[in-house]
């Protein structure tokens, strides 16, 4: 069993005690436009380094230029995801490469006027001052550093400032949540002793490891090796959606307890417990039609899916996104509590929160729950900008 912190008691009783009320426009615009909004995971990536141009307005993703200034979005860590299907034939480190390059040249580059490249947290503060967007990036998939801490010091020279773990493929060194019931996958019981080496170069560097993906034992090996805060770039809460990518509650409180933050993800599924059972059969389905070449993984396909999936549920709500919220500040604080959307890399987005445009009802919803403006102004960036300077303090020489 887990047990209340006093500042999560705090919370739950501040929580418990504030009316929900009624707000007006003007608050919450001003409340919205005086955060720092930190989305710390958007896949928009994998649709940029195929030719998707960020600045024009789009009906087919979840983010684009315009859409990104009406939500008032202040910092985004743009995915460096790396599929699995790279790790044959090691092609995973020229995917790597190319995602990079997508977010240098294909947003920043491309659109100096609103982006800038940022790497560490008072660049994204600074970025804020100027009225810019602050472009960050993390890696999605440990295997994109194909097992050499020598390219991982490459990445980060780049600009990689997170590495999540794993992807949904245990790689050979760490356990993903996504195969753990494979019988065919060798496990290794969480991280391999190259793999907590990895976790520490990561904290020689000043690069933060993202426990999202991961299996729950790769999770406590990477907080116990970890020597900075460890934090989830794209996870939500289990105890609301039984989900193996969500974490326990367990775990949320040992991840605050060492500083750490959980970024709420707005996958349906990952959301509500209603949506993830209604779409499992249709889930099983489509991998399948994808096994047996059926559907393709490209913009067709994902289109396709995202038919599949809308015919078999509703989907889930704000109020899901609040009710996330709301439990880790009940059981960890309000110092644990952020946004990490996974808008582009979702085949569900929240009703409500159906894009980067809509941040401003999240501010909304999370007034009338009773959060004050400095609540909100932690959830939306403090919490996050606070992990990245123990991060960077933690950085150490080369021996």
């Amino acid at each position: 069993m887990y047990r209340i912190t006093i500042c999560g008691l705090a919370c739950l009783c501040a929580v418990a005690a504030a009316q929900e009320r009624k707000v007006s426009d003007d608050e919450v615009m001003r409340v919205h436009r005086s955060a720092i909004l930190i989305d710390t995971h958007n896949d928009v990536t994998s649709r940029t380094a195929d030719g998707f141009d960020i600045g024009k307005p789009s009906t087919e993703t979840h983010t684009d230029l315009p859409r990104l200034r009406a939500g008032g979005v202040g910092a985004t860590f743009f995915a460096v995801f790396v599929a699995g299907s790279y790790v044959k034939d090691n092609h995973s480190a020229n995917r790597t490469l190319q995602m990079i390059d997508t977010v240098k040249h294909d947003i920043v580059e491309r659109y100096p006027n609103d982006f800038v490249l940022a790497r560490t947290a008072d660049d994204v503060e600074a970025a804020h001052r100027q009225g810019k967007i602050a472009a960050l990036m993390g890696i999605e998939g440990g295997h994109a550093i194909e097992d050499s801490v020598r390219l991982l010091r490459d990445y980060y020279e780049l600009g990689i400032r997170y590495m999540t773990l794993t992807h949904v493929n245990t790689n050979n060194w760490a356990d993903s949540s996504g195969d753990m019931d494979h019988a065919d996958v060798k496990h290794h019981d969480g991280l391999t002793p190259f793999g907590k080496e990895v976790v520490l170069e990561m904290n020689r560097l000043g690069m933060m490891v993202d426990i999202s993906h991961v299996s729950d034992k790769t999770f406590q090996d990477a907080l116990e090796t970890s020597r900075a805060p460890i934090f989830a770039s794209h996870s939500s809460c289990r105890a609301l959606s039984k989900e193996p990518r969500n974490m326990t509650d367990e775990m949320i409180v040992a991840l605050a307890k060492k500083g750490g933050v959980v970024q709420v993800n707005f996958s349906c599924e990952y959301l509500s417990q209603r949506y993830s059972d209604a779409v499992a059969p249709v889930r099983k389905k489509m991998m399948e039609m994808i096994a047996s070449g059926a559907i393709r993984m490209d913009r067709d396909g994902f289109r396709k899916m995202m038919e599949m999936e809308r015919s078999a549920a509703s989907p889930a709500t704000l109020a899901d996104v609040v009710a996330h919220i709301d439990h880790i500040v009940r059981i960890a604080g309000v110092d644990a509590a952020g946004i990490g959307s996974d808008f582009d890399g979702i085949i569900c987005a929240p009703s409500g929160l159906d894009d980067v445009s809509k941040f401003p009802n999240l501010t909304r919803a999370l007034l009338e729950k009773g959060y004050s403006a400095a609540d909100i102004h932690k959830i939306y960036g403090g919490n996050l900008l606070r992990v990245m300077r123990a991060v960077e303090r933690a950085r150490a020489p080369m021996l």
